[in-house]
């Protein structure tokens, strides 16, 4: 129990502000933050609970469900310290910025935004936030807590199907997941919607996620042939937003 205590702690640690270290152990070193890959769907379910908390609290007080969403969204960035929009936003900057995988890769590293990934951010937090609107408050309680987990689920998808980019970095130090490590974090990524969520939506959030880590991983490859920790935020926001796009319209 102690080595999965740690393993969460360091996928705490790694993805949210959460005070972990308060609470779990914590990996030594790069490896342990490794071994640790499967638990991101667990750490992504509990970032989407804190939004769905908000969000039905916001709704039970009365705010109109656009608003709602706004603080529910805002919690949920507090909570991961917006690491994985900071990624998408580099990605994008740099896929569109960049002429060379190099200069692309050097773009990515800038903690300077662009215009590519402003508009990234833009789109994103919009897309999340108007899906959300159209759903009731159990509902949009439980779309977070499902796209949270199938999001930190593409993370390990892109881990798998994709090298990295970079030789250095902690992307690089999380290593391809083994077979499985990698069946355990999706069984996990999927346990939220299969629970949460309304049988004739669960088929297809549960395929949504790996569509579109699938659809950015041969970008990706084309663009700068492998991932860096940039990539692999993106490929969550990504998967978050094509789960909550699909809810929205399957309630539409």
């Amino acid at each position: 129990m102690g080595g999965l205590a740690r393993d969460l702690g360091g996928a705490l640690a790694l993805l949210t502000r959460l005070p972990a270290h308060r609470l779990l152990p914590m990996p030594a070193e790069a490896a342990g933050f490794a071994r640790g890959v499967w638990a991101y769907p667990l750490v992504g379910a509990l970032a989407g609970a804190i939004g769905g908390g908000v969000w039905w609290a916001g709704r039970s007080l009365g705010l109109p469900p656009l608003p709602a969403a706004c603080w529910a969204l805002a919690a949920l960035l507090l909570a991961t310290g917006a690491f994985h929009e900071d990624g998408l936003a580099d990605t994008a900057d740099g896929f569109g910025g960049g002429r060379t995988r190099e200069r692309k890769l050097e773009i990515m590293r800038d903690s300077r935004i662009g215009s590519y990934g402003a508009l990234a951010l833009a789109l994103c937090l919009a897309l999340r936030g108007t899906a959300l609107a159209t759903l009731s408050g159990p509902a949009g309680c439980a779309a977070l807590v499902a796209s949270g987990a199938l999001g930190r689920g593409a993370i390990l998808g892109l881990l798998r199907l994709l090298p990295p980019a970079r030789a250095d970095g902690m992307a690089a130090a999380l290593g391809r997941p083994g077979g499985a490590v990698l069946a355990a974090g999706l069984g996990l990524a999927a346990l939220p919607a299969a629970l949460l969520l309304p049988w004739s939506a669960v088929a297809g959030a549960v395929l949504a996620a790996p569509a579109a880590t699938l659809a950015l991983a041969a970008l990706a490859r084309r663009q700068i042939g492998g991932h860096t920790g940039d990539v692999l935020g993106a490929g969550s926001v990504v998967a978050e937003c094509t789960v909550l796009s699909l809810l929205a319209a399957l309630a539409a």
